[in-house]
């Protein structure tokens, strides 16, 4: 994220001292005046005021001017709170220790990521037998305030070439480099426009990346529909890469990706973030065409690994959980299909290394691991260093050590070698950091939502506190796209426990715990079962005495910023403080902007029915804020260059919030200038913007001092 230009306010958005129904004041605050225009939308016989739309112009001065009035009453706001500085400096001292990730070999080098401290990207390092290492690629030179950051990479067949992704400013809009990694230098011109793409190589010969056309309009707001795998061959233009799929079928996500062998390319396509097509073009016959192994969108399978003609997939076709199955690539249909690790009560997602399945179970969202070989013969159950997640447990065929890191919620993330041969797993790596796990405990309960489900929560905090109400505490939620939230160590919530906070994940509906059926419990016209689940975990912390509705913030980003959105505005006095980040706030248009319209599974759109329709009004944040309200303290989170969940979302609901909020919480919106939707965010950033998200939070519940200090509150 980008360096915040405080400037003056001007025109329309000046602060004015003449009375408008959009000024308010609250503890000193005067927000920016925001105009509206008489936009309507007719959906099946409704008309539907959008006031703010002109905020969705994100090339427009006055939406610029916004911005800029917008962040200076923010940040004069957060300027004044006492501790902020404590907090920032806390921060980075807990920050500032070496991370080292596991290594990896290419060719004749061995690369590993580390960063110093406080450097603002990982740098990737190698070495070569017993030599110290060197710097291979340092994305902190990239710019100069450390926003361009590397997004994935890829080594050819023999590792003397390397494809690598940069991200500027955020953007999920990629270039591509291509670069001699034996002698570091750049050896040909540089592939613009990718977006949502992997990079795989066909051999040494050239990658296979995907990309969208550029949009007519705003390159950062307008729609991208149709995604297309490319082949660039090395020593060629771009303007001659040959598009293999896409170009007739109209899909919205496409990706391409070669077997370790060489032998094929994998091709997955779907018009969702949920369900995929799947293909496979034998690559050592020039000729052949592209066939087909799944030809709807109804189920998620994907290419774990091939054994010459055998493939080896994962699946949740008549498996909800997921199952590993081996199929002849020259008749890959699923009728075809043998089982080979069959699906169980827990789910089930894997990785391969040294030709053997790492089977990693999902049990009420933390890891159990199981060694299977490619007949589906279990070798051995893995034990694990603690209760928590563990990722990892992939490489190439012929390693014979392999890695795999460990976390929880009060654990940092070690990094432990293993030798899939005999088992024996080794700590490699535990970050110095100055936290001591043994002061803070994690404890998983299972309550109640409001149609009898069971959901479960990880409570974390220091050992001692007292459960006695008074207790600051984030409830942490997502609830959406099948994405599981499991246990993993975070420095900024170590410094909140530390301030004797209390951190609540739930595992609500909507996300993958425990499956498809769990995931598809949240979609669509099941929504409200997320959000009935967030707010029956408030409840139960709060019937618990570990807080209460004077100490409660919720917080969540993207899909969980529509959650924090969904939540403020059904129950406003549940809780003090809310921190919607990057959310998706305008439930009616956010699949006409990039590639929102491929979230339709999980939302569906205000144009598929006049039900879904007025399902989505019923609780899409932007348009349930209501004149008259005493809503929660809040502080909307954006960058004004995300371009996936567009701003317009982030400013059209801070909009509504300080046109309609009736008593005297604070409701700000935080923007950062030149910054997307977090991927690549310098560190030196990230520690301000939690300084502040702690410091708002910890303020509006009444603290003068911080808690860690004092119990006396304001």
């Amino acid at each position: 994220m980008k360096k915040i230009l405080i400037v003056t306010m001007i025109g329309v958005f000046m602060i004015s001292c003449k009375n408008s129904e959009s000024e308010k004041t609250s503890l000193n605050l005067k927000y920016p005046t925001t105009k509206k225009v008489d936009t309507v939308t007719n959906y099946f016989g409704t008309e539907v005021k959008d006031p703010y739309r002109w905020l969705e112009d994100d090339r427009s001065k006055e939406t610029a001017d916004w911005v800029s009035a917008q962040n200076e009453v923010t940040f004069n706001y957060l300027t004044k709170i006492p501790y902020r500085e404590e907090l920032k400096n806390r921060l980075e001292k807990l920050w500032n220790h070496e991370k080292i990730g596991s290594p990896f070999k290419e060719g004749e080098y061995t690369y590993f990521y580390k960063n110093n401290g406080l450097q603002n990207q990982h740098v990737l390092y190698r070495f070569k037998g017993n030599e110290e290492p060197e710097v291979f690629l340092d994305p902190n030179t990239f710019s100069e305030d450390g926003t361009t950051s590397l997004g994935g990479l890829s080594f050819s067949k023999d590792g003397n070439t390397i494809a690598y992704a940069i991200s500027e400013g955020g953007s999920d809009w990629r270039k591509i480099i291509i670069m001699d990694a034996v002698s570091k230098e750049i050896n040909e011109d540089t592939l613009l426009d990718v977006k949502f793409s992997g990079l795989s190589w066909k051999g040494n010969e050239g990658i296979y990346y995907s990309s969208y056309e550029k949009p007519k309009g705003s390159e950062l707001s307008a729609k991208t529909d149709q995604h297309r795998l490319f082949y660039h061959k090395l020593g060629t233009s771009q303007k001659e890469d040959i598009i293999i799929f896409g170009d007739k079928q109209k899909r919205r996500y496409v990706g391409g990706g070669v077997t370790e062998d060489g032998k094929y390319l994998i091709i997955s396509a779907s018009v969702s973030t949920s369900g995929n097509e799947l293909y496979i073009k034998d690559l050592s016959n020039p000729n052949s065409a592209i066939i087909p192994i799944i030809t709807n969108f109804d189920y998620d399978t994907s290419v774990i690994d091939n054994d010459e003609d055998t493939l080896l997939l994962l699946t949740n076709l008549d498996a909800p959980n997921k199952r590993v199955v081996k199929v002849n690539a020259k008749n890959p249909t699923p009728e075809n299909w043998i089982d080979i690790i069959s699906e169980t009560n827990n789910v089930l997602n894997v990785t391969t290394a040294s030709k053997s399945i790492f089977a990693n179970y999902m049990v009420d969202a933390v890891s159990q691991v199981q060694q299977y070989d490619y007949n589906g013969t279990l070798i051995r159950e893995i034990k694990l260093p603690g209760i928590g997640t563990v990722g990892g447990f992939n490489g190439k065929s012929t390693d014979e050590l392999i890695y795999y890191s460990f976390t929880n919620y009060t654990t940092p993330g070690s990094i432990y070698s293993f030798k899939p041969a005999n088992g024996e797993s080794k700590l490699y790596v535990k970050p110095a950091i100055d936290f001591n796990s043994d002061n803070f405990e994690s404890t998983q309960v299972f309550y109640t939502s409001k149609d009898g489900t069971k959901i479960p929560m990880i409570i974390s905090y220091k050992k001692g506190t007292e459960l006695n109400g008074k207790n600051p505490t984030i409830l942490y939620g997502y609830g959406g796209f099948n994405i599981s939230l499991t246990p993993s160590f975070s420095i900024a919530n170590a410094v909140w426990m530390e301030q004797g906070g209390i951190y609540a994940v739930p595992n609500l509906r909507g996300g993958g715990e425990y499956g498809k059926a769990w995931h598809d419990a949240g979609t669509k016209q099941q929504k409200q079962n997320v959000f009935d689940d967030f707010i029956a975990a408030a409840e139960y912390l709060i019937e618990n005495n570990y807080t209460s509705s004077g100490y409660l913030a919720i917080r969540g980003g993207s899909n969980g910023g529509l959650l924090v959105g969904a939540t403020m505005t059904q129950r406003p006095s549940l809780m003090k403080v809310a921190l919607p980040a990057v959310g998706v706030m305008d439930m009616l248009r956010y699949h006409t902007f990039t590639a929102g319209a491929g979230w339709a599974y999980d939302y569906g759109t205000s144009e598929d029915s006049k039900e879904m329709f007025e399902y989505l009004k019923g609780y899409s944040p932007v348009h349930n804020v209501k004149e008259g309200v005493e809503y929660p303290a809040t502080m909307v989170t954006t960058g004004d260059h995300d371009d996936r969940v567009v701003p317009a979302h982030s400013f059209k609901f801070a909009a509504e919030l300080q046109a309609k909020q009736s008593g005297s919480n604070a409701t700000l919106i935080r923007i950062e200038t030149n910054a997307g939707h977090g991927a690549g965010t310098p560190v030196s950033k990230t520690i301000e913007q939690y300084a502040d998200i702690f410091g708002f939070t910890l303020y509006n519940m009444g603290y003068k001092e911080l808690p860690s200090k004092t119990n006396v509150k304001g």
